[in-house]
């Protein structure tokens, strides 16, 4: 039974109550759609860029936002396809948290087939390893260390199982999404259960659980800027020692690495709504541009996708048909977007 160990120290504490006032603050703001379209597309290429970026892949920002974008773009396929299948994961992890589906195996198991699609055989990806797994270092000269053991192949499964009751456990103890998120983080890279993905797997996996709890600050965070900024800290933050079978137990030096990036990445989240929010409006049109959470998903998937059809707005709200109509209309009278073509073709794109 997975029964991690650590204590809530007063930095993680003061850290915790600084997150839950950005939160507050956050949550009440009032933005206009385009800003707040803007903020959650930045959000998710940032943590798109800057996860794949930790494993290595060397495409730029501009490129990931032209990759998501569907754009051609000049770089080395393996790399597009780890961008692309980011954007994915991130995209079904959302569709989880609509769902209101509780985290199993079987939802890591998929984020893990999403991430590593196309780059990993097709027995591999979404599957727990079959053989050991080691973290190396590669040095110049040819010579390679082992920094790290991972656990063997034969205790993936169960060490699995145990996390996942863990997950489902905590749900009902009170404890801070941000704590349950860390661990798990840190518990999936030190069980290291895949051939290759582990990272790009753990920290959407944390990803999943701050949005499933209520912690997704309208999703415009990317935690994983956080990490990129200094990777050796990220690498020595996260070490657990030499191999799993005598790691280190305690989480409370990771927690606090990790409380003290959430608590920077949401700082900075806080005070660009502010900035924001505190651009004046037009009083005449300020209470019809202020759209509920509805309007907002329709806006983000055209955002997203290019284009929105009534059929769309359907399966996206699962609402029926007039109910589509209706929003679509609503939000092309006030201009926020276009009708374009005709017949069974015809759609939306923000104006």
């Amino acid at each position: 039974m997975f029964e991690p160990k650590y204590k809530i120290t007063n930095q993680i504490i003061q850290m915790l109550t600084a997150i839950a006032e950005a939160k507050a603050i956050i949550e009440r703001a009032r933005l206009l759609p385009k800003h707040e379209l803007k903020l959650r597309r930045q959000a998710l290429l940032r943590m798109t860029h800057s996860s794949t970026a930790i494993e290595g892949n060397r495409l730029n920002m501009r490129e990931v936002e032209a990759v998501a974008a569907r754009k051609k773009v000049d770089a080395p396929e393996r790399e597009i396809y780890e961008v692309k299948n980011y954007l994915e994961a991130i995209r079904y992890i959302e569709k989880v948290v609509k769902n209101n589906q509780p985290i199993t195996e079987k939802i890591i198991l998929q984020i893990h087939r999403l991430v590593t699609d196309k780059t990993l055989p097709a027995h591999s990806s979404g599957q727990y390893r079959k053989g050991p797994v080691y973290v190396v270092r590669r040095w110049r000269d040819g010579r390679q260390e082992v920094l790290y053991t991972a656990a063997g192949a034969g205790q993936v499964p169960g060490l699995m199982a145990g996390l996942t009751r863990w997950l489902a456990e905590s749900e009902t103890q009170n404890i801070s999404p941000v704590i349950v998120a860390g661990i798990a983080h840190q518990e999936i890279a030190a069980i290291h259960p895949f051939a290759d993905g582990n990272g790009r797997t753990a920290r959407a996996l944390a990803t999943l659980i701050l949005y499933r709890r209520g912690y997704d600050f309208r999703r415009l965070f990317a935690l994983e800027d956080f990490y990129n900024e200094d990777r050796p800290s990220y690498y020595r933050a996260i070490n657990v020692g030499k191999n799993y079978q005598q790691r280190r137990v305690d989480f409370t030096p990771w927690l606090e690495y990790f409380v003290r990036g959430f608590k920077e990445e949401i700082i900075k989240v806080k005070n660009n709504v502010l900035t924001l929010s505190a651009k004046k409006v037009d009083k005449k049109i300020e209470a019809q541009i202020y759209l509920d959470k509805d309007q907002l998903k329709i806006l983000e998937f055209a955002d997203q996708m290019g284009k929105i059809s009534v059929g769309d707005v359907v399966d996206i709200l699962s609402c029926p048909k007039r109910t589509a109509q209706s929003y679509l209309q609503k939000l092309k009278k006030l201009k926020i977007i276009r009708q374009v073509g005709k017949g069974p073709a015809s759609g939306y794109i923000i104006a």
